[in-house]
C-alpha cells in the first residue's frame, strides 16, 4: 500500500507529534480506563439505588432493553476519558482526534447513505433467511418506540471505540512510528482482544477475534485515507445496528434487537458459514466507504 494513499492521515497525526512519547500514550490509556471505570461504577451505583430492579449482571449481558441501553450509553465515559487523556498528556484539542468536524460529518453521511443503500440491496437478494426462520425478539411496536434511543446508544458505543482505537491510539502510534504495520496493527490487535469471549463464542472464539482484528485494520486504513474518523464511525455504526438492533444472536447483547438469529455464537456448525458471509460483507462495506469518500 503506497504511503501516498494516506496523505490525509497527516492532519490527524500532526497534533500528536508535538508530544509523541510512548509513555504519554500508555499513561493516557491508563487514564482512559480509570475515568471510564470510575464514571460507569458511579452510574451503576446511582441506578442500583434509584431502580430496585437494576442488576449489574443484566447490564453486562444486555438481555433486556433498559440494561442494554445503559451498557451502550456508558461508552460515553470512554469517549470522555479519551478526550481527557488527549488534553492532559498530549496537550492537543480533543476534538482534533476526530478530524475537522465539518468534513468528518460530511464523510460520515456520505458513507452511511451508501451503506444504507447497500444494506437494502442485500436484503432483497437471496438467500432470504439464515437457513431457518428468524425468531421474534421485541414486539414491533416496542422496537419502533425504542429505535431512536437504540440508534443513539449504538452511535455512542461505536464512536467511542473509534475515537479510542482509530483515533487516540492510532494517531499516537503514528506520531512515533511511520509504518502502518505499527499504527494499524497494534490498535487492531487490542480491539480484537476485546472480542475474546470463549464463554459465549465457544469454538468460534478465534474466528470472532480474527473478524474483529481484520475489521480494525480496515477501519485503520479507511481513517488514514479519509483524514477523519467520520467514515470509520459510519461503517462501525452500520455493522453494529445490524448486529444489535435488527438481527442479534440470542443469549447476550440482544435486548434491543427486533429478531434473534436461529443460532448462537457457540453454534459451530451453523454459525461458521455465516461468519464467512460476514467477512465478505465487512470487506464490501469497506470498499463502499472508500467509494463514498473517493479514496
Amino acid at each position: 500500500m503506497k504511503i501516498g494513499a494516506y496523505a490525509a492521515h497527516e492532519r490527524l497525526v500532526a497534533p500528536a507529534r508535538r508530544h509523541p512519547e510512548l509513555w504519554r500514550l500508555v499513561l493516557g490509556l491508563g487514564l482512559v480506563a480509570v475515568v471510564a471505570i470510575f464514571f460507569n461504577s458511579a452510574l451503576q451505583a446511582v441506578l442500583a439505588a434509584a431502580w430496585p430492579e437494576f442488576r449489574l449482571a443484566e447490564m453486562r449481558s444486555g438481555r433486556r432493553p433498559g440494561p442494554m441501553l445503559v451498557l451502550l450509553a456508558g461508552f460515553a465515559f470512554l469517549t470522555f476519558g479519551t478526550f481527557v487523556a488527549a488534553r492532559v498528556l498530549q496537550r492537543r484539542d480533543p476534538l482534533g482526534i476526530i478530524g475537522p468536524l465539518p468534513l468528518a460529518v460530511r464523510q460520515f453521511w456520505r458513507v452511511l447513505r451508501l451503506l444504507g443503500l447497500l444494506g437494502a440491496v442485500v436484503l432483497v437478494l437471496p438467500p432470504y433467511d439464515f437457513g431457518e426462520p428468524l425468531r421474534p425478539n421485541l414486539p414491533l411496536s416496542r422496537w419502533l418506540l425504542l429505535l431512536p434511543l437504540s440508534l443513539l446508544a449504538v452511535f455512542i458505543q461505536t464512536s467511542a471505540e473509534e475515537i479510542l482505537f482509530r483515533g487516540y491510539l492510532q494517531q499516537g502510534l503514528a506520531a512515533r512510528f511511520r509504518s502502518p504495520l505499527v499504527w494499524a496493527l497494534v490498535p487492531s490487535l487490542l480491539f480484537a482482544s476485546g472480542h475474546y469471549t470463549p464463554a459465549e463464542a465457544g469454538d468460534n472464539t478465534l474466528l470472532v477475534v480474527l473478524w474483529a482484528g481484520v475489521f480494525g485494520v480496515l477501519m485503520a486504513d479507511l481513517t488514514a485515507r479519509a483524514g477523519t474518523l467520520g467514515p470509520a464511525i459510519a461503517v462501525h455504526l452500520f455493522n453494529n445496528v445490524v448486529a444489535l438492533v435488527i438481527f442479534a444472536t440470542p443469549g447476550s447483547l440482544d435486548g434491543l434487537a427486533l429478531y434473534h438469529l436461529p443460532f448462537d455464537m457457540a453454534d459451530t456448525e451453523r454459525l461458521r458459514p455465516w461468519l464467512a458471509v460476514d467477512f465478505a460483507m465487512m470487506v464490501l462495506t469497506w470498499l463502499a466507504a472508500r467509494v463514498a469518500i473517493g479514496r
